[in-house]
């Protein structure tokens, strides 16, 4: 069961997850319905709405957790229609999986997986701020991948498949020009060494923002185009860099580069806790 788990959480409920343009996690309610091996999407809006019995009984806001959306899909011909749907947080999804079928294996993975994940990337201000600035490097990193995962996810969706380009675009824009390669030996970084791995918690804010609002946009683009979305990365990184500058902010080209890169920080975390486990 927990290789399963492992296994089911990167091709599935990892692959459906988005990221919005303030670094939270959501999921599509139809999305989540296939994930769990619901056909008809009536049987899953009871589900829904049990869930939603819950958080409101939990004292939770229904309509923080299942925002009601609508959705363009085509149905033949060129003509389209609006589909329903639900715009759902981590929490939300966690009430969907227990108020489920638990006939289904799917459904105990899923009640298993938001389970251990409720708290995972969901960090208040207070804590936040609490950090030290290598634990903040490690959140908004984690943040940084789990992004891109999802942006290249509906990057290829959009026709896009000189992945070179189409990320040196989002970094063209927000580093006044500078293509990944440019940065990283601005940087002193070794070859093939990840730029950002060697990111303070401020510069991988601004690309995390990089990298939500251009998924945010290419989600909406109508039709495969890979230059479009390519165009949208750099303007999005302009657009950021334009409004740092606006508000007085350092460029992030100006921003120092960490003593210790992300890798350094993570093997001495793990050492640490290995020596700790042998005590």
């Amino acid at each position: 069961m927990k290789n399963n788990l492992i296994e089911y959480q990167e091709k599935t409920f990892e692959d459906i997850k988005h990221i919005d343009e303030y670094g939270n996690e959501y999921w599509y309610a139809r999305d989540l319905m296939i994930a769990l091996e619901y056909t008809k999407w009536k049987n899953f809006l009871s589900v829904i709405d049990k869930a939603k019995i819950a958080c409101k009984l939990s004292n939770n806001n229904i309509n923080d957790h299942f925002a009601d959306i609508g959705k363009m899909v085509e149905i033949g011909s060129g003509a389209k229609r609006k589909q329903n749907d639900y715009k759902l947080s981590r929490y939300a999804c966690y009430l969907i999986v227990q108020n489920a079928d638990v006939r289904k294996d799917i459904v105990a993975l899923g009640q298993t997986y938001f389970a251990i994940q409720t708290r995972k990337m969901e960090l208040t201000e207070e804590e936040y701020s609490k950090l030290s600035e290598d634990e903040k490097r490690l959140y908004r990193r984690k943040q940084s991948r789990i992004g891109n995962k999802a942006l290249y996810k509906v990057a290829r969706k959009k026709g896009v498949k000189n992945f070179d380009k189409f990320t040196n675009a989002g970094y063209k824009g927000l580093y006044n020009g500078e293509t990944a390669d440019d940065i990283a030996k601005r940087k002193g970084l070794r070859y093939r060494e990840n730029i950002l791995d060697n990111m303070g918690s401020v510069e991988l804010g601004a690309n995390i923002f990089r990298i939500t609002q251009t998924e945010a946009l290419l989600e909406k683009q109508q039709t495969p185009s890979e230059q479009k979305a390519t165009d949208t990365h750099y303007v999005v990184g302009k657009a950021i860099r334009d409004t740092i500058e606006k508000i007085g902010g350092t460029m992030p080209e100006n921003l120092p580069t960490p003593n210790k890169s992300i890798k350094q920080i993570e093997k001495e975390e793990f050492d640490k806790n290995n020596i700790q486990k042998l005590s």
